[in-house]
């Protein structure tokens, strides 16, 4: 089993089957959402549970929305290009590099 996450927070990754592309805010080390959810996907697609799982602020080409992916579902994404969700700037500073630094705001 891995416990270590193979991506980090602010990268740009994408999808491995489905069109979408976004920007890491957090890891779970393993499946840490409700068996409602789990049980959603479909059989035959099923991640397993026990491997690191990234919470995305993700876009399509039809919307922005936050989605929650498997390790095993995921690459790298080497593009070069931004991800334009509208809640990147209230956690990461700028793009730079492939990727976005995280931005903590002091109140």
């Amino acid at each position: 089993m891995r416990t270590r996450a193979k991506y980090c927070l602010g990268q740009v990754v994408r999808h491995r089957k489905h069109p979408f592309r976004g920007v890491i805010f957090d890891v779970d080390p393993e499946f840490n959402n409700t068996q409602e959810w789990y049980d959603a996907i479909p059989e035959e697609a099923r991640p397993i549970k026990e491997q690191p799982f990234y919470h995305l602020l993700a876009e399509n080409d039809q919307s922005f929305y936050v989605a929650y992916v498997s390790e095993q579902n995921l690459v790298a994404d080497y593009s070069g290009e931004p991800v334009d969700h509208p809640d990147i700037p209230d956690l990461f500073g700028p793009f730079e590099d492939g990727h976005y630094p995280l931005h903590f705001q002091l109140n």
